[in-house]
């Protein structure tokens, strides 16, 4: 119990962090089953109760903004889950007003698709039903709420049955709403400057929830709408198979055909195979049949004239090495100009003929 009050008095607004708010339902919960002869269940009950007002609520804002953004599947998921789990919220009547709404408006998406008349048929009544039963609800649950004229307009809209709440229904609703407060003018200004949420709409009677019913999905509703409309067309015969159908016999295909292709007319014979088609070139295309070029031509030079291109290219001219010339006097052989040349690189070196350069080099050896 002093867990629960802690995590109580932490408890934030409805649009905000929802931790604290889960976690004293969740210890005032477990307090008052385990132990239901303790003195302090009564008091446990209704701090429970303000605590699923609080988590009502944020429930309620969240389907508020998936309806607004015609988000429907999840606008039903959280409306419906909201009238279920906390039947004692204040605003329980209009959380089953706008999940009506919400299924009127799939069924007018559904008029607009391209489905079958079929399966328009079988999804229209399914949500026809939704729609109905939320009106219902608010009619024979919450009679005195400000919601249930507009209920009992939409039914007759629809051509459906109005209700007719029991006078034990009417009591009920009566002493809830009786039981609720409400702050003043200068309590909701006020109340922007405060951190935990306003409780004064709370009901102060009745049996709080103390297990969650089955919580109804998004995704839950949309696969089961389209498990409606696939075994509806299954039956009637229409699916999304597709079957693949052989035109010629289990024959191989003949050596170097082409490929078949789809705009052929069935039972077209495949043009036989030419060798000097470009699909039996020798260019390495495969299915390469004999060379069309003799062989001889392909490592011909193509430098070389042809026998029929005109007068013949003058010869290249001869090579003459002028470093030899330039060392040999006229009419001295080749080779007697290369031995001179020879005996004259063995001579050794005159230093009178040598290089300033070099003679600063030795100098500064000698200096060293």
């Amino acid at each position: 119990m002093k867990i629960a009050n802690i995590h109580f008095k932490e408890m934030e607004k409805a649009d905000r962090d929802p931790t604290h708010a889960r976690r004293a339902e969740e210890e005032y919960r477990q307090m008052i089953l385990q132990f239901p002869d303790s003195p302090l269940v009564p008091e446990a009950k209704q701090r429970l109760l303000e605590v699923q007002e609080v988590l009502a609520q944020r429930e309620y804002i969240i389907g508020h903004f998936y309806y607004l953004r015609d988000s429907y599947p999840a606008a039903i998921a959280r409306l419906k889950s909201v009238a279920d789990t906390y039947p004692l919220y204040s605003g329980a009547d209009e959380a089953l007003y706008e999940l009506g709404g919400a299924y009127e408006k799939e069924i007018e998406i559904i008029r607009r698709s391209k489905l079958p008349e079929t399966a328009k048929g079988s999804l229209i009544k399914q949500y026809t039903d939704g729609a109905a039963a939320a009106y219902d609800r608010i009619l024979t649950r919450y009679p005195l709420e400000e919601r249930a004229g507009d209920a009992r307009k939409r039914l007759e809209a629809m051509k459906q049955a109005v209700p007719k709440a029991t006078p034990q229904e009417v009591a009920q609703d009566k002493a809830e709403i009786a039981s609720r407060g409400s702050l003043g003018h200068i309590g909701k200004v006020m109340e922007n400057f405060h951190r935990g949420p306003d409780l004064s709409e709370a009901a102060k009677v009745g049996e709080p929830t103390l297990v969650d019913p089955q919580q109804a999905s998004a995704p839950d509703i949309v696969r089961s709408a389209n498990a409606s409309v696939t075994s509806i067309l299954a039956g009637a015969g229409v699916g999304n198979h597709v079957s693949v159908e052989r035109v010629n016999d289990a024959t191989p295909p003949a050596a170097n055909a082409p490929v078949p292709r789809s705009d052929a007319a069935p039972g077209a014979t495949a043009p036989a195979a030419d060798a000097t088609s470009p699909a039996n070139a020798t260019n390495g295309a495969p299915g390469g049949g004999a060379p069309t070029t003799p062989a001889g031509t392909e490592m011909k030079n193509d430098l070389a004239p042809a026998a029929d291109s005109g007068p013949a290219a003058p010869p290249p001219p001869t090579q003459v090495n002028d470093l030899a010339n330039s060392t040999s006097t006229a009419g001295t052989p080749p080779a007697a100009t290369s031995s001179s040349s020879a005996q004259q690189q063995a001579t050794p070196a005159n230093s009178t003929t040598e290089s300033s350069s070099k003679k600063k080099k030795k100098k500064k050896l000698l200096i060293f």
